[in-house]
């Protein structure tokens, strides 16, 4: 039913901004959780920022301050701008969705069980 598309992603120089999109087609955006993953060295996922349909936000302590996570509705749209990117930054981020979060739409350990629609990914890669 829902489908996510992540575009945005591509190389960038330490230090640069970089905005990832990730539009969402078969839902109503305003009523579902929102974010964007990486993976980690277990082939789990690591949330970067999530977004809960009353704009409560939640980001990763290393995301903290250079990423911000946003929503346009009108265009059922979720974008997530990056800026002084780090060579460490560097993964495939995904944008995913959680028709039923509330509570559990943090970035908190775990939670990217919860979520039931995953994109494609898209790469980001800095270089130093």
């Amino acid at each position: 039913q829902l489908q996510l598309l992540e575009s945005g992603g591509g190389s960038v120089q330490a230090g640069g901004p970089l905005g990832l999109s990730c539009p969402a087609s078969g839902y109503t955006y305003s009523s579902n959780c929102m974010g964007w993953f990486r993976p980690t060295p277990r082939r789990a996922r690591a949330g970067v920022a999530t977004l809960r349909s009353d704009g409560t936000t939640s980001y990763a302590n290393s995301a903290k301050g250079r990423v911000t996570l946003s929503k346009d509705n009108a265009k059922n749209t979720l974008y997530l701008q990056m800026d002084s990117l780090k060579p460490e930054d560097t993964a495939m981020y995904t944008c995913a969705a959680d028709p039923d979060g509330w509570a559990r739409c943090t970035v908190t350990t775990g939670t990217w069980l919860s979520y039931n629609y995953w994109g494609q990914g898209t790469q980001v890669t800095v270089s130093s």
